[in-house]
């Protein structure tokens, strides 16, 4: 290398390191810079007021990151399930939730935690048509709020969401029965109206259910069955357009058998779902 090469190269190393320094410096992300945790939490707070969604759940993060042991810290967990859950992220909701609960089950507001993670589970009950394993998640989440924090401010609202979920699974097992039946294969479609009289009872689809049910029967010639269904409608809803279908299917014989109030028929719910 000659001397003024040597010189010139000499001459540049600074400026490298000089350029290698700065270059390094503008990849630091300053979200991530080191700080007191107060300060980042206030930061969070201030992107999730803002909706600015990435940027809150990163600084919450960082805060878990930067002081684990801090108040702060427990605190930003739960917030990253919030700020997820606001943004319809429910899949990363549900997974910041879990892992809150694992870390504080004895937490004060762990009824909030699990509440929370029903309706990300609830708000994503589809079209009945559709499968329901989602709706099935929605109530065992429910179940939960109401079985382990009974006392709870949630536990009402989880109760009054339930008796939705429950309708909800009820007018599946109707959509399938219908679908049954129009394809006359009617022994499957009285498995699902059954099924619905039997285990959703408190839901609006049971007047229906027995109508279709007394449908069924007839179209399989079974007027016995036509007949107990049709009395146990007309006992329980009397007024419903549903046994008045009911009625104009049966035959004069059956009629007469409804109105004899000392019929065999037992025309409670109950008594209908009793083994023969």
């Amino acid at each position: 290398m000659t001397y003024f090469k040597k010189i010139a190269f000499l001459t540049l190393l600074p400026v490298l390191a000089l350029t290698a320094c700065t270059s390094k410096k503008d990849k630091i992300d300053p979200l991530t810079v080191e700080r007191p945790a107060d300060q980042i939490f206030k930061e969070a707070q201030e992107a999730d007021k803002n909706s600015e969604y990435a940027k809150a759940s990163k600084l919450y993060s960082e805060v878990e990151r930067q002081h684990p042991y801090s108040d702060y810290a427990t605190q930003a967990q739960m917030r990253q399930a919030e700020v997820a859950y606001d943004n319809l992220k429910y899949d990363d909701a549900i997974v910041a939730i879990d892992r809150f609960v694992e870390l504080h089950p004895g937490h004060p507001n762990v009824d909030h935690a699990y509440y929370l993670k029903a309706m990300c589970y609830y708000e994503q009950i589809t079209d009945v048509r559709r499968d329901q394993a989602m709706t099935q998640n929605a109530l065992d989440a429910l179940d939960t709020v109401i079985n382990r924090f009974p006392d709870s401010k949630y536990a009402r609202e989880a109760t009054f969401k339930r008796d939705l979920v429950v309708d909800h699974l009820a007018g599946k097992e109707m959509d399938i029965g219908r679908y049954y039946q129009q394809k006359e294969e009617y022994n499957a479609a009285i498995n699902r109206f059954d099924n619905v009289v039997k285990n959703y009872q408190t839901t609006t689809h049971v007047p229906e259910a027995l109508h279709r049910l007394v449908e069924s029967y007839s179209a399989l010639g079974l007027k016995n069955e036509a007949t107990h269904v049709a009395a146990v409608l007309g006992h329980n809803y009397p007024g419903s357009q549903w046994y008045k279908d009911s009625y104009d299917l049966l035959d004069p014989a059956q009629r007469a058998k409804l109105k004899d109030t000392r019929s065999w028929v037992d025309r409670t719910i109950s008594g209908m779902l009793k083994p023969n």
